[in-house]
């Protein structure tokens, strides 16, 4: 195994001489040709570094075989934020720089939700392997275009869905499929809390921080004056664009794909028949689009699935904010990131029918394989991923099917195999996909 020269802010920078203009004209690259064997460092570029991106940033920096070798933003703080963590890596601010650079074996997208369908094939396409958070997209469409590129390009894509390396996720996932609470014919998922009545706020219109750039922000989105709560960088929460419908889905798509993508696992399947949805923006006052209350509801062969928030009320689902419970003819299962609860059904004759001593809760472990731990290994030995793109497009689209449903205001039926709403749904079946603002294109 030789050792790899570091690559400094200079060496990038003299790597990507030819600068943007050459990288629009992307090729595959076979970066892990340049990685000699499974002892060998990997290096990774972070496009992104908002309070996701360091996040991601912080997990896979964690690992002792990678180097976090650029970190890439539009907004000036937050690269700032980064290059403070990671001092070592290049600070670059268009992307396209970062997948010129053929010294970049793998990237973590943590960008706005708009972004992510378009930089993971772009990067495929350049040779880089793929770390993208969820959702994978804003449109289904567009997922499953990543999808091709994964494949066409031979990449590694796994999806920040990092629930699917929980021990105890698994474990309650080999309960459910083994009939340790029976038959399971509904599941209900949920996220609640209360931010009545100012929710976000009503921020005006106005200039962009002078460290900010707003047209590259924006990307393929349609082009918007500023608003502070569309960029929506704040101290102390995630950001706020994601209740806007150009850049993401509300908590359908931004909490609801955790929870859809452990029961589609669970129940070993990929996609609903049938879905429904009810609510609005009831309560907040402030100028999100999303809804502050909704509730979708999902047939699947065998059972059926519903997802609710609210965001005006905060009173616990049976002590718990948020979660999974998986209703079966012996019992119930709890699951969440701390773990899991079994309650066992009681017959007639007072008998339980499941044994007290699964009745416990088990906390997640601490030889729990990490989510970007999994990526690594898998860019080494070129394997798919727990959560591989097709997965995480599969969990994705359901979340995204319950926001057609509720736009639509109508129920949809769903083919899987061929990805089209079948019940003549003119509106749903227009928002299949995202027209993209001039240059950017999504082409595999």
């Amino acid at each position: 195994m030789h050792a790899m020269p570091r690559l400094t802010r200079r060496t990038f920078l003299s790597s990507t001489a030819a600068g943007v203009a050459a990288a629009t004209a992307l090729r595959p690259a076979s970066a892990w040709a340049r990685i000699q064997g499974a002892n060998s460092r990997v290096r990774v570029a972070v496009i992104g570094t908002g309070r996701q991106g360091i996040n991601d940033m912080r997990g896979h920096m964690a690992l002792p075989d990678v180097d976090i070798v650029a970190v890439c933003d539009v907004y000036g703080a937050n690269q700032a934020r980064a290059a403070a963590i990671a001092p070592n890596a290049a600070q670059v601010k268009d992307f396209r720089a970062v997948l010129d650079n053929k010294d970049i074996d793998a990237v973590i997208i943590g960008t706005p939700d708009h972004w992510h369908a378009l930089m993971t094939v772009m990067a495929c396409q350049a040779g880089k392997d793929v770390y993208v958070e969820k959702p994978t997209s804003l449109a289904i469409g567009e997922g499953r275009k990543m999808v091709e590129a994964a494949r066409k390009y031979n990449r590694v894509v796994q999806v920040g869905t990092q629930q699917r390396s929980a021990r105890h996720f698994q474990e309650a996932a080999r309960l459910v499929q083994e009939g340790g609470i029976g038959k399971v014919a509904a599941v209900r998922c949920w996220n609640v809390g209360n931010q009545a009545p100012d929710g976000i706020g009503n921020p005006p219109d106005s200039d962009p921080p002078a460290d900010l750039d707003w047209d590259m922000w924006l990307g393929p989105a349609p082009r918007r004056p500023f608003n502070a709560n569309r960029f929506g960088v704040v101290p102390d929460a995630f950001s706020h664009f994601r209740w806007f419908w150009d850049y993401a889905g509300g908590m359908m798509t931004d909490w609801g794909v955790h929870l859809i993508d452990i029961v589609q696992m669970a129940m070993k399947v990929d996609a609903p028949t049938a879905v429904s949805a009810v609510g609005g923006k009831f309560c907040l006052t402030d100028n999100r689009e999303t809804p502050d209350t909704i509730l979708a509801s999902y047939q699947y062969p065998g059972f059926v699935m519903t997802y609710e928030n609210r965001t005006t009320n905060g009173r616990a689902l049976n002590d718990h904010g948020y979660g999974i419970e998986f209703y079966g003819t012996d019992g119930t299962l709890f699951v969440d990131r701390s773990g899991f609860d079994l309650t066992p059904e009681t017959r007639r004759d007072g008998d339980q029918v499941v044994d007290r001593t699964l009745a416990r809760r088990q906390a997640s472990r601490p030889d729990n394989p990490t989510h970007a731990r999994n990526f690594i290994d898998c860019v080494k030995w070129r394997q798919k991923p727990i959560c591989d793109i097709e997965i995480g497009h599969r969990s994705t689209t359901t979340a995204i099917l319950g926001n057609l449903a509720f736009r639509s205001g109508a129920t949809l039926t769903w083919d899987g195999a061929t990805e089209k709403v079948t019940n003549g749904n003119q509106k749903a079946a227009a928002l299949l996909d995202v027209a993209y603002r001039a240059p950017w294109k999504l082409t595999v």
